[in-house]
């Protein structure tokens, strides 16, 4: 059983098929996926599934706080899983690949307190930016 799962079990969660095979989509490492294409993978496991079930499920998950709703850009947003271990992104800004990094240190502490204007400052989201491998090569 994967780490989502398990962790929807543990709260109780009501997992209908529907429910079930959108969060066997959003297993594993490193998974950024679009709601379209959690839609489109989905319908490979459960050829029934509605477009608006997806969207009501990553709705449903988002505001559980399971799944991190993520805008690397201006384009579609992207959905991850990680949402139990704090991480950065790194994005490939020719393929849009995403990938999860977990730098040392604490980004909060790079911001000093004259810059915090005041503010209370209850998260801290940092995209690196650059070129993938296989971008970078070609």
């Amino acid at each position: 059983m994967s780490d989502l799962l398990e962790r929807l079990r543990g709260r109780g969660w009501r997992m209908t098929a529907q429910r079930r095979v959108v969060a066997e989509v959003l297993d594993g490492d490193h998974v950024h996926l679009t709601a379209d294409e959690v839609h489109a993978r989905a319908v490979t496991k459960l050829p029934e599934i509605s477009r608006a079930t997806v969207y009501n499920t990553l709705g449903e998950l988002v505001s559980l706080g399971e799944v991190l709703e993520v805008s690397t850009d201006r384009r579609a947003k992207r959905y991850d899983p990680n949402a139990h271990r704090p991480h950065h992104h790194l994005v490939c800004g020719q393929c849009g690949a995403i990938r999860d990094v977990h730098p040392a240190g604490d980004p909060l502490a790079d911001l000093p307190a004259g810059e915090r204007f005041g503010f209370t400052v209850s998260a801290v989201e940092v995209t690196y930016r650059g070129l993938c491998p296989a971008c970078a090569a070609g």
